[in-house]
Order: C-alpha cells, then structure tokens, then sequence
C-alpha cells in the first residue's frame, strides 16, 4: 500500500483550489493499493488557502501568520488515520508531493516566499520518514520502478 499526496491524483486540495495532478503517479499506482491524503486539510486548512512555506521550526503563511500548530496537526491526524486502516509493515511507502511544507521530500522552498529550496522534507514527509516510510515525490518517482515512466 502506498500513501499518497490527493494532489497528485488531481483532488483539488492544492492551496490554489486546484491540484498537482501527475499521470506518472497515477500509472504507477494502477495496479496498487492507496490511501489517497492531505495533511494540511486534515489540520483544518481551507481550499483554497494562503501560501504556506516552513521557516526554521514553524510553517508561516505568506501574510506571516503562523499556521504551524495547523501543520502539525494534519500530519498527526493524517498518520494517526493511516495507522488506523494498515500496519506499518503493509506501507510500501509514500509518494507525496515535492517541495510541499507538509509533504515535501528532500527540498521544499526555503520560507522566504522567493522560489528558493533548501534540503528539508515538509512536516509530514518528516514524520513518514521518522517512522521509516520510504519516501517519494513525482519527481523521483522513477526510482520505484528502475525506469523511466
């Protein structure tokens, strides 16, 4: 089973009202098991929503104002809620989506709100990978399968 940023599977959960929809992920899950999720949602964000980027240790929004308890929550809620349905050992891993502050994997921008990325996953990616989930982004997403889609 595979956890799954609903953005990439064209849930319109983006900040933007929209989504990331990506049909290399879609393929790839074809034959798959999923649990399709948005922690910034499930931590009682609106769509659309306010840009949001992490600083240091919190999550601001492009106002200023401090989301991170919001974060936090949705990546507590959203794990807690997986946890509930599989046990750990049936997650093949999480393919989320890229440069997110909440499931950004690897880089994710730098909360300045000025396009820069510094190497740090999203708050979510973070607590996956902590649980020691591998995780994916649509961009890598190649390396489950050893080729390109």
């Amino acid at each position: 089973m595979y956890i799954v940023s609903a953005c990439l599977l064209g849930e319109n959960v983006k900040y933007s009202g929209g989504n990331n929809y990506s049909e290399a992920v879609c393929r790839f899950l074809e034959d798959k098991e999923y649990c399709p999720v948005c922690p910034e949602v499930a931590g009682g964000l609106s769509v659309p929503r306010t840009p949001c980027e992490r600083l240091d240790n919190r999550v601001i929004n492009k106002l200023g104002e401090d989301v991170t308890r919001e974060f936090l929550e949705g990546a507590r809620l959203t794990e807690e809620s997986v946890l509930r349905r599989y046990a750990l050992e049936d997650i093949e891993g999480a393919i989320l989506k890229a440069n997110s502050p909440s499931c950004g994997y690897g880089t994710i921008h730098d909360g300045t709100f000025t396009g820069p990325l510094v190497e740090r996953d999203g708050v979510f990616g973070e607590r996956l990978r902590a649980l020691g989930i591998r995780v994916y982004n649509e961009n890598n997403i190649t390396e489950l399968i050893g080729e390109k889609i």
